[in-house]
């Protein structure tokens, strides 16, 4: 498999961390580039150096998985843009924080629809979902009666899809090799993305204004977010569960938090910290220890070392 549990779960937590940055790269990025067009280019071009750099290995495996990886890549493909674009629409009716924390109820989607299709879930797992849960209810607490119904019905309906997308996902990563993913899904995001850039926006094709920041703000994202940090949560999917790999993914709301409360105001919307969002937030942190720690061991470790003292 090429890494041990712990070592998929400091992957995911790596890629947890580039993904936070993206608020920052975004700022960068000027308003009259739509949402669509960044996702088009920064897919096409992930692509691109994801088959650059691995044209042979991704030949050789589209050989190998035929119509059944080309399908598969595909669904994966439809349901990353499809919870993106619910993403883009819900945070409009949101604050960064109270959206940010809203965006983690994937953590306790995922182990239901797990039940539903009759996959098992383990207790720790429930644990740290219920803990990550009731942080983000100290979230809501004083905002509830802002919280638009549609926007919030709207990122709800995300993180169902993307539930799906991460459970297809780790089942699909165990099969084929992760670099071929990467680069299809990449590419198919990239097309369709630009399909619908072209039908509902195609005034901004002429309103990008390309200069030294636009382009590097897009090729950075291209090659940290989209090829690199997408890749190696791929790699780290082959071993961890779909349910333990969303609990950490849940860790965004703590970086995105600490990007908003120490960054400058002209690269990220300012976070003024309050008693419920530290809470809700160390909540999210205990639900991601109960998860990731291996308690069992710890106290195993402890009885030796009492054992030799």
């Amino acid at each position: 498999m090429g890494m041990n549990k712990l070592q998929a779960n400091l992957c995911l937590i790596c890629v947890t961390l580039l993904w936070s940055t993206e608020v920052i790269i975004f700022a960068c990025i000027p308003d009259s580039v739509s949402p669509f067009a960044t996702t088009s280019i920064t897919g096409l071009i992930g692509a691109v150096l994801l088959f650059l750099c691995f044209f042979k290995r991704i030949k050789a495996e589209i050989k190998k998985g035929g119509k059944k990886l080309l399908l598969r890549t595909l669904l994966l493909s439809v349901l990353n843009c499809s919870y993106n674009i619910l993403y883009q629409y819900g945070l409009d009716f949101f604050d960064v924080s109270t959206g940010a924390f809203t965006l983690s109820m994937t953590v306790v989607i995922l182990p239901v629809i797990l039940l539903m299709v009759k996959k098992s879930v383990g207790k720790k797992t429930w644990i740290s979902a219920l803990l990550v849960l009731v942080g983000i209810a100290f979230s809501y607490i004083g905002k509830i009666d802002s919280v638009n119904l549609y926007g919030f019905l709207t990122l709800v309906g995300g993180c169902v899809i993307r539930a799906v997308y991460i459970i297809k996902l780790n089942d699909y990563a165990k099969e084929h090799d992760p670099v071929t993913l990467s680069a299809l899904i990449s590419l198919i995001v990239g097309v369709i993305s630009y399909a619908i850039w072209f039908i509902f926006q195609p005034a901004t094709f002429g309103a990008i204004e390309w200069n030294s920041q636009v382009i590097a703000s897009l090729f950075i994202y291209a090659y940290f977010i989209v090829a690199f940090a997408q890749t190696l949560n791929i790699f780290a999917q082959r071993r961890a569960t779909a349910a333990s790999a969303t609990i950490i993914y849940s860790l965004e709301i703590i970086f995105s938090l600490i990007w908003g409360i120490t960054m400058p105001a002209d690269l990220v919307d300012p976070v003024t910290p309050n008693v419920y969002m530290m809470i809700g937030a160390a909540f999210i942190i205990l639900g991601n220890l109960a998860e990731i720690v291996d308690f069992s061991r710890v106290k195993a470790i402890g009885k030796g070392r009492e054992q030799l003292g």
